[in-house]
């Protein structure tokens, strides 16, 4: 794969505290082994513990307990390592200038630890290693938003709209039926009609990342004769008004639902930051007024080639404890102008 020394690379993003960082090649993947909701974040978290070093030859430890989630068990845990080591994905990629499919394997050898501490050593597959380090497309994923997301669906039409969120002149993108059954990961005879794909799959999906995201979705369908053959996949940014209501629904939404699904029906507080949640200090905890969608525009006109999304990070944890900013849009673009100096591309 021909690398270009001027695009910004992906392994060159960093995660922070609240958003984590997947290669664009392995959100668009098919899967040939179907995952489910819990392979996929369980492998979220470890292409990010491995984020330093995730282009070389290394092992990674990570601890069970940290991949465990609400589950007090690390079955489950063990269970979803097999597969994920099982799992074979086809990923789209170009090599001598040419379109390319790859089948790789998501996940290397590992040891589990039987020890107290509980801890996994694993390694990422050399051809994989490969993909990443070429990689010039990623999406940012909210840790809060990959949590609350309840399907394995939600969570990778949310992981699609987000490696498409920032692209300046596109706001939607065309695929065939049989490509969107393939990267959402719909197992093989299931949900062979529209009818039912739309109805279990892509309907539900599309209203949970509406409401707990920062992008409204939508999925037309779009007919070849009397057929839907194809869909149209839109997305747009929200204004401040909906992005408080995505706040307000992360805090209370998520675990009202797996208060349900446990069979618990006590008043539920805000996820606290163990379980997924973003913290919020001083006077962000309650969200002050939310950056406008021309903020970020403006700053990626002003700053083409930085991670916007992680500079807002260190922004908000640069101010905690602080005085509320008059005018929070002028003060971000100011850290992030400061920010560019301190760190050139």
């Amino acid at each position: 794969m021909a690398k270009s020394t001027s695009q910004y690379r992906t392994v060159d993003a960093r995660p922070s505290r609240e958003s984590l960082v997947k290669p664009g090649e392995l959100v668009d993947l098919i899967e040939v082994t179907p995952l489910t909701l819990t392979d996929r974040r369980i492998y979220n978290q470890l292409l990010e513990n491995a984020w330093e070093a995730i282009d070389k030859p290394v092992l990674h430890v990570i601890a069970k307990a940290d991949l465990r989630g609400s589950h007090n068990s690390n079955d489950r845990i063990g269970e979803s390592i097999e597969r994920l080591m099982s799992a074979i994905v086809k990923v789209e990629a170009v090599w001598d200038g040419k379109p390319a499919i790859e089948r790789v394997q998501l996940l290397g050898g590992n040891l589990e630890m039987e020890r107290g501490d509980g801890l996994l050593e694993y390694e990422i597959p050399p051809r994989l290693r490969k993909i990443i380090s070429n990689s010039t497309i990623f999406a940012r994923l909210q840790r809060e938003v990959m949590f609350a997301l309840s399907s394995k669906y939600a969570l990778t039409l949310y992981e699609m709209v987000q490696k498409r969120g920032n692209l300046r002149w596109r706001s939607s993108e065309k695929f065939s039926v049989e490509s969107l059954r393939g990267v959402l990961g719909v197992p093989k005879g299931k949900l062979t009609t529209w009818s039912n794909l739309r109805m279990r799959a892509v309907d539900p999906a599309v209203a949970e990342v509406s409401a707990l995201s920062d992008y409204m979705v939508e999925v037309k369908p779009l007919k070849t004769g009397r057929s839907v053959t194809h869909v149209e996949l839109r997305w747009w940014r929200k204004d401040g008004e909906e992005t408080g209501k995505v706040e307000r629904a992360l805090q209370f939404a998520s675990p009202g639902r797996r208060a349900k699904a446990e069979g618990r029906t006590e008043e539920v507080s805000a996820p606290s930051a163990g379980q997924g949640a973003r913290p919020r200090p001083g006077w962000l905890d309650q969200k002050g007024p939310a950056l406008r969608t021309t903020t970020y525009e403006t700053a990626r006109l002003r700053h083409p080639g930085y991670d916007i999304y992680f500079v807002e990070g260190e922004w908000r944890n640069w101010a905690a404890g602080k005085d509320a900013p008059a005018d929070p849009d002028r003060a971000f673009l100011a850290f992030l102008r400061k920010f560019t100096e301190a760190n050139p591309l």
